[in-house]
């Protein structure tokens, strides 16, 4: 007859790995081509001038230059008001 009931069994032990998201280099420093500025999920940033988009999202620079961050409201397709925040590279 067996000693243990449900040896091995358990709940626990499957958490996923991080993904290091956020922002990388922040506003004032300086960036050069190809320098991932933010990695994201989503559009939770948006590219400005100098910045283009990767297909998992992430904001990359496409020239030299420093880093900053501005938020404008933007006009949506129901027509209410948004704040969406845009990342540039001002050379």
């Amino acid at each position: 007859m067996a000693h243990k009931k449900a040896g091995g069994s358990t709940a626990l032990g499957r958490d996923s790995q991080a993904k290091r998201l956020g922002v990388k280099i922040f506003g004032g420093q300086s960036a050069h081509v190809g320098s991932v500025l933010i990695r994201q999920r989503g559009t939770k940033w948006h590219p400005g001038k100098n910045v283009r988009k990767g297909s998992d999202d992430t904001l990359y620079a496409v020239a030299d230059g420093t880093v900053k961050f501005t938020s404008k409201k933007m006009r949506g397709f129901d027509g209410s008001l948004h704040l969406r925040k845009f990342v540039h590279i001002v050379k």
